[in-house]
């Protein structure tokens, strides 16, 4: 079986879960390769995150292809990728995000791959009329199931794309349980006080994020918190805006852009309110992270994210784009530990309990075996005789 991504990476929530889906399938049921469209990657903003992808590829053996494309409509590395396919005479080929989904569809049909799989990590569903097209008409049409990773994605690919219900199929995200932290003082390394308050978050450095209201939250709290400190851990090309606005607001000395980070279990231990700000989202892997450390968390109530976190229960939820809104609900836990404690304690049993690796790659081997099943018995997509006949 083969899984096809954009980049490879641990770092960003497609490509870090469509990594540990292929390298914890049950090897005597799949042969795994994970193959990766963009590699040598175009620019080395992530190197140290791609790195880390790769000695997870090398330590559980599992196979590695590279198509070597560079540019967006370059059309040679996918025939590569079919006669790969037909080849190797590849049973399932499960695709994640749109360009992977839109080749793979594409080179999957023409080797007569018996299933194909399209897997949807989330967009706006604004605006891209030429998007939601190739999502119905083409990607809906030849896959053999569109993955959604929330209710809500499922509904807006069913109501707002105009597809077929039964084309599509919820399966929630999961996660591994977190590393045991290694007892280093992150804080201390950083220079942080013990007793100062401290917010932070985990995610790639992209638009999406919205990492700009995280600083403006905490431009406002800073009166009545003047020593709240800022942890932002992932690389992107936000990096350089996010700096400019942390000096705009005053708060440079107290705002730590860590960039790529492996530590995280260490990382997560330093804070005390983690924060989701994202504009849109599907079912994001970090706030998965910060309930199974135990964290308060505050996040934006967009997505998938109120099917982790029910408002007051697990953490607080707050409208997207309101930097007011974001600030008051971070204030509010930090000034009340036992609160934060408590709704911590609920986040990590329900990430533990309902959000888990093991179970979503189980739920991905009983698709691909019933579908190949099924399309075996109903003759769908016969594969070409090596003689072309």
């Amino acid at each position: 079986m083969v899984t096809l991504v954009d980049r490879l990476s641990v770092q960003g929530g497609a490509e870090h879960l469509a990594l540990m889906t292929a390298t914890r399938l049950d090897r005597e049921r799949f042969e795994s390769i994970f193959c990766v469209s963009r590699w040598p990657p175009p620019t080395s903003v992530d190197r140290d995150a791609q790195l880390a992808g790769l000695a997870e590829l090398e330590s559980t053996g599992t196979r590695f292809l590279p198509l070597r494309r560079r540019r967006k409509l370059e059309l040679a590395p996918w025939a590569r990728l079919a006669r790969f396919l037909s080849r190797e005479r590849v049973d399932v080929l499960h695709a994640h995000k749109f360009g992977s989904n839109v080749f793979g569809v594409l080179a999957g049909s023409a080797a007569r791959v018996p299933v194909l799989l399209a897997h949807e990590h989330t967009w706006s569903y604004e605006g891209q009329p030429l998007r939601r097209f190739l999502d119905r008409e083409l990607i809906a049409r030849r896959a053999d199931r569109f993955i959604a990773v929330s209710r809500e994605d499922q509904r807006r690919m069913i109501d707002v794309e105009r597809i077929a219900p039964e084309r599509t199929i919820f399966i929630p995200n999961g996660i591994p349980a977190s590393p045991a932290p290694s007892g280093r003082d992150v804080r201390a390394e950083i220079g942080i006080a013990p007793d100062a308050p401290v917010v932070g978050s985990v995610g790639v450095l992209r638009a999406q994020k919205a990492h700009h209201l995280l600083l403006r939250a905490v431009g406002r709290l800073s009166p009545t918190h003047p020593g709240v400190n800022v942890l932002i851990a992932g690389q992107g090309p936000e990096q350089g805006a996010l700096e400019a606005l942390a000096r705009e607001l005053d708060i440079a000395d107290r705002v730590h852009l860590l960039g790529f980070r492996e530590d995280v279990g260490d990382l997560l231990r330093a804070l005390d309110v983690a924060v989701s700000c994202s504009n849109f989202e599907g079912s994001p892997l970090a706030v998965m992270e910060y309930m199974d450390a135990g964290l308060a968390i505050v996040a934006t109530a967009v997505g998938g994210v109120p099917d982790l976190i029910d408002d007051g229960v697990h953490g607080l939820l707050v409208p997207p784009g309101d930097s007011g809104a974001l600030a008051e609900a971070v204030g509010s836990l930090l000034a009340d530990p036992e609160r934060a404690r408590t709704l911590g304690e609920r986040a990590q049993a329900r990430r533990r309990s309902e959000f888990d690796i093991a179970t979503l790659v189980g739920r991905l081997e009983q698709l691909y075996a019933e579908l190949l099943e099924h399309n075996r018995a109903v003759g769908a997509r016969p594969r070409r005789r090596r003689n072309g006949a």
